[in-house]
């Protein structure tokens, strides 16, 4: 008989439905941590992009002009009625020389983090952004925006500033250091005129 119950229990107990099984992972299945594999450069908006900002730029132009005019004139004693006219000889000259000479140089090197802000249908990516510094008074307010290809960023989400297209690079002071190295309204004024 107590064979019979136990058995009959065995019966009842694997006739039971059982629930499926669940395997809990101890990795996240979302994120950062999703696989060994996944490809986490900026792709869509919102991502972003470090941009690498080595830029050098150098400009020379010499320019020379000079021009010279001169002429000559004379006229004889006069004879026969006109023996009043006494002779006369004149002449003019004009010269004229110029010179000048441009040099600039520019050399621009930093890291900004910008954002993808819209994706193209060819695929480029639309970045901008803005790195703002304040020291003391004075505020140096950095603006970078262009197209990245989403084969130029790296592994490590960065992209030269050489492989940003139609880049705009703005850098721009304001503070009693940048009203310095302006020119007063009264040097401007006689600029202008002159």
């Amino acid at each position: 008989m107590g064979k019979l119950i136990g058995f009959l229990l065995l019966l009842l107990v694997m006739t039971q439905p059982v629930p499926p099984v669940q395997a809990n992972s101890l990795w996240l299945d979302s994120g950062p941590t999703a696989s060994l594999f996944s490809d986490f450069r900026a792709h869509a908006v919102g991502d972003i992009i470090t941009i690498v900002i080595s830029e050098s730029s150098s400009a020379s132009r010499i320019g020379n002009a000079s021009n010279s005019k001169s002429a000559s004139t004379s006229l004889d004693a006069g004879v026969g009625l006109l023996t009043f006219i006494e002779p006369v000889s004149g002449g003019s000259s004009d010269s004229f020389k110029a010179q000048g000479s441009v040099a600039n140089s520019n050399r621009v090197t930093g890291r900004i983090t910008v954002k993808v802000t819209e994706i193209k249908p060819n695929g480029l990516l639309v970045v901008s952004g803005t790195q703002s510094i304040k020291q003391l008074s004075d505020e140096q307010k950095i603006t970078v925006t262009g197209l990245v290809r989403p084969e130029d960023v790296t592994a490590d989400n960065t992209v030269l500033s050489s492989n940003v297209a139609d880049a705009q690079l703005k850098i721009e002071g304001k503070g009693p250091l940048a009203s310095k190295q302006k020119q007063g309204i009264l040097t401007q004024i006689f600029n202008f005129i002159f």
